[in-house]
């Protein structure tokens, strides 16, 4: 039986694009690698941060750069990056039907739960939550399926009594890991390519497809 619903933040909830591209670039700019406004690094909305800007860097995600493109990238992210993002149609409404009908609701975010809780807080979504779990900014709990132990541990949660929404890959295999089913969201940053291989139980092509499959 479905008691607790767990939910991604970047691409399911509200679209970050705009800040966390900008705020990226921002970053690699600040350690002498600029990126190309030409070149798409959409991909980088959802997995670890700085290991997607290692990537970019092509070091080793321990290596000294990656941190300081990471810091960069915060500089500008916390003051304005996290404000440039928009919340999905039907996101509030659908919340609020699941808090209704009794589901408890946790977010599952990598993003750093300092800045997860201040964007769920400025789009008034805050209040529709348990609790909303993201990563440290040391970097623990960064990685989606020992984040899922955490708040299964922490919540004292049973895995067959609970469901992980998201729209990446890390979202489906982390919740697989920790034994729980997951429904993929369509309109987010993972491409149909990345969900087909991923094979969640269920997609939805908006949030608000959820209320007909719980």
């Amino acid at each position: 039986m479905l008691k607790n619903i767990l939910i991604d933040l970047d691409g399911t909830l509200t679209d970050p694009k705009e800040g966390i591209t900008t705020s990226a670039r921002y970053g690699l700019n600040k350690v002498g690698h600029p990126i190309a406004d030409s070149e798409n690094i959409d991909w980088i909305i959802g997995p670890p941060l700085k290991a997607s800007l290692a990537k970019l860097l092509n070091v080793d995600v321990n290596d000294d750069l990656a941190e300081q493109a990471l810091l960069g990238y915060r500089e500008r992210f916390a003051v304005t990056g996290l404000y440039e993002n928009h919340v999905f149609d039907d996101v509030a409404s659908t919340l609020e039907s699941l808090k209704n009908k009794d589901y408890r609701l946790f977010l599952a975010t990598a993003k750093p739960e300092i800045y997860a809780r201040q964007i769920l807080d400025h789009f008034d979504l805050l209040k529709y939550f348990d609790y909303p779990y993201g990563s440290e900014l040391t970097g623990a709990r960064t990685n989606k399926g020992e984040l899922i132990a955490y708040i299964l541990e922490k919540e004292q949660l049973k895995p067959e009594e609970c469901l992980m929404v998201g729209d990446r890959e890390h979202d489906i295999f982390g919740a697989r890991k920790n034994g729980i089913e997951t429904i993929a969201v369509e309109y987010g940053y993972g491409s149909k390519e990345e969900l087909d291989e991923a094979q969640p139980k269920a997609r939805i092509a908006k949030f608000s497809d959820l209320l007909s499959l719980v």
